[in-house]
């Protein structure tokens, strides 16, 4: 039996990638308190969209993300609460093979949770390296929809070719294919720009997910000083890439100057302009707030064209993901 009740999705939504990345590095205990201070201030600021996945954490911290996001959402009891959708990402493990293997993955993510999954998506297609394994997992997807254990499906990481295969499949079997997650960001217009994701989207009635829409933290300004990047194979990266985006780093910051706004607020309006709903990270409440100010406004027609033709003119662009089909 399909569920009844209806999937709704903010303008802006919190991915908790952010969590996750700090969860894989090493967990401490101490940060809880002030993850749910975030987790409060954006849902009683409008943004109740919150995006994790079964394999944020390692060993015994393996789907920790999800019952943070539990426990938060459990004791939560101010402004939007009933609003409050929780999407995890199940990923297409090697060792997931069939369509139970997924419906047992999500039910063991509602465990963690606590509740159901508002929003169940597959972490990534298997298309690039093992096409056989991928149509037995969108099964099992379409079957926690039909069994009412979800109120919504998704994928993340999916070309326009793949999905619309997946699309057409569903639909023979009357499940709505409600989200597509994919890496979108100024520096990272491929799937839009090139792989023609919007149009497909909007055609089918897919809302698009954009994740890292700072790109890392590249749009956010922070690094733009010499000596400031990050450690690590991050900061390898961002040595790569900062001068190469010099122009559209100056137009970002004019814009935010002009408009009494952040670098960061820019860039994520950007995405929302574009007809997408970002999930940036946030883990303290300095970064939510920052988040949430990019809502509420909007850029304007010749400032959006501006950033467009800058963003395609950089010299240098994000690494793609590297499950990311065509």
């Amino acid at each position: 039996m399909q569920t009844s009740e209806k999937l709704s999705l903010p303008t802006m939504g919190c991915g908790t990638w952010a969590w996750g990345n700090r969860l894989l590095w090493g967990y401490d205990e101490s940060m809880d308190k002030q993850l749910q201070e975030v987790f409060n201030f954006c849902v009683s600021n409008g943004v109740t969209l919150f995006d994790t996945g079964d394999s944020y954490g390692t060993g015994k911290l393996n789907g920790r993300s999800e019952q943070l996001l539990g426990k938060f959402s459990q004791e939560y009891q101010g402004l939007n609460k009933e609003n409050i959708c929780i999407a995890t990402k199940l990923a297409a493990y090697p060792w997931r093979l069939t369509r139970q293997s997924m419906v047992s993955a999500c039910k063991a993510s509602a465990q963690r949770l606590g509740k159901n999954v508002d929003l169940v998506q597959m972490h990534w297609s298997t298309a690039n390296y093992a096409p056989w394994q991928e149509w037995a997992l969108l099964d099992g997807l379409a079957d926690l929809y039909e069994q009412g254990l979800v109120k919504g499906v998704g994928l993340s990481n999916f070309g326009s070719q793949r999905l619309r295969k997946v699309y057409k499949k569903f639909a023979e079997r009357g499940v709505p294919l409600a989200t597509l997650q994919v890496q979108y960001s100024l520096l990272s217009t491929y799937p839009v720009t090139e792989l023609g994701i919007k149009e497909v989207c909007d055609e089918l009635g897919i809302k698009l997910i954009a994740y890292s829409p700072l790109a890392l933290g590249l749009l956010t300004g922070k690094y733009l000083e010499k000596g400031s990047y990050p450690k690590g194979i991050r900061g390898l990266l961002f040595r790569q890439l900062l001068p190469g985006i010099t122009p559209l780093t100056n137009c970002l910051r004019s814009i935010a100057e002009s408009r009494n706004k952040t670098m960061s607020q820019v860039a994520i309006n950007w995405c929302i302009c574009k007809g997408t709903i970002p999930i940036p990270g946030a883990k303290s409440l300095e970064q939510a707030t920052q988040n949430i100010g990019a809502l509420s406004w909007q850029l304007d027609a010749g400032e959006v064209a501006e950033l467009d033709n800058l963003a395609a003119k950089s010299d240098k662009k994000m690494v793609q993901n590297i499950f990311q089909t065509k």
